[in-house]
């Protein structure tokens, strides 16, 4: 769950899918469990922001009910405006119904209270309000609220239903109010050859930000002997891949060493995309993200040219086979594939050509730099 933008303000992952599925099971089966054997009640959402979490509290229960909704509006922008606008009422004969009221999130109480209104005069048998969220700071109303799915700071959220003008409702996940990142991370990515690493020493200078390369970080710690050093070391000299969380670890440190630096350019890392979801969370700990991945697109053909001449003075033996040059493309083809897939789902991938001068290509990058 990395950090979201809506219009001007950021949002923080604050309660993940998993925990809100559990939450909405626990008050479907407390509803439930409290219902007389056979009786259907008739479930009332308030939108807009509860349509999600009342059609999965419905899948939930078990049981036969009936669904209505009834419309208020209260929020403008971050902030409750105390005064509630009924925009669509409720039509069904309610008389001797148990009623059910589905609450997205109840704070001042402000809305409750309407809701109370509503239905004073609906002859009801009994009614019942079920909230997935609460924020007890701010609640200022004498009334009762029968069943909370999580009692909540009074922190703005979005996610699930809930919105910041209109934007985030369809977020699978609860978002909190954040401050914005103060650094540019980005992940630079390119195919052997494509003149990466060339790239990072000048756009770490222009931008003023630290330069991290995989291969550099554990050339360092084996090197140094380092805790995480000697046991990458142990891994590779019998054979292994180094786990993630060791190169993850590694990366972490790096980044530690590094606290007042306005961003890094990530060169190497991530390569799969656990290691990917890995550096979101740590970086959306700290109030920091991923601002984009950069990749810089060359034809394969140019590149093992390009190689095979850099064979003849690197002293590399893989830069001298073309054969092992491919097989490197096509590692580097599959791994790119996975995390082109998951940074263009959170619309942070951008594709560079790659052909032309050094200064040409720094240039194209700096274009996508600077509007990220």
């Amino acid at each position: 769950m990395p950090i979201i933008k809506l219009q001007d303000l950021y949002f923080k992952p604050y309660i993940n899918k998993d925990k809100i599925a559990a939450i909405v099971t626990h008050l479907a089966k407390s509803v439930k469990a409290d219902l007389p054997k056979n009786e259907i009640p008739i479930f009332v959402g308030i939108l807009n922001g509860c349509f999600l979490f009342a059609a999965d509290f419905i899948r939930e229960f078990a049981g036969n009910c009936e669904v209505s909704f009834v419309k208020l509006a209260s929020y403008d922008g971050t902030s409750s405006k105390g005064e509630i606008k009924n925009l669509v009422g409720i039509n069904e004969d309610l008389t001797g119904r148990t009623v059910i009221i589905l609450e997205d999130i109840i704070d001042t109480g402000a809305t409750l209270q309407e809701i109370y209104n509503i239905f004073q005069d609906k002859n009801v048998k009994q009614l019942k309000v079920a909230t997935l969220f609460f924020k007890p700071d701010v609640f200022r109303k004498e009334l009762p609220i029968d069943y909370i799915g999580q009692s909540i700071t009074d922190e703005f959220i979005v996610g699930y239903g809930l919105d910041y003008n209109g934007l985030g409702r369809n977020y699978p996940e609860i978002y909190q109010l954040s401050t914005a990142p103060k650094m540019k991370n980005i992940v630079l990515f390119g195919p052997p050859g494509a003149g990466k690493g060339t790239q990072a020493d000048f756009l770490k200078d222009l931008y003023n930000l630290v330069h991290i390369s995989t291969g550099d970080v554990f050339r360092f710690n084996i090197k140094n002997k380092t805790d995480l050093g000697i046991l990458a070391k142990k891994y590779m000299d019998e054979g292994n891949l180094v786990p993630d969380e060791v190169t993850i670890n590694m990366l972490k440190a790096e980044i530690a060493k590094n606290k007042d630096a306005n961003g890094f350019i990530f060169d190497g890392f991530p390569r799969t995309q656990s290691q990917a979801e890995a550096l979101d969370n740590y970086l959306t700990e700290k109030g920091e993200q991923i601002n984009g991945m950069v990749a810089l697109e060359v034809p394969e053909d140019v590149l093992v040219t390009r190689l095979l001449e850099r064979g003849k003075t690197s002293g590399r033996t893989d830069d001298t086979d073309e054969t092992k040059i491919r097989n490197r493309f096509n590692e580097y083809n599959t791994k790119t594939a996975v995390l082109k897939d998951y940074f263009e789902a959170q619309n942070k991938y951008y594709g560079i050509n790659g052909v032309g001068s050094v200064a040409e290509i720094t240039q194209r990058i700096s274009n996508v730099f600077d509007t990220l």
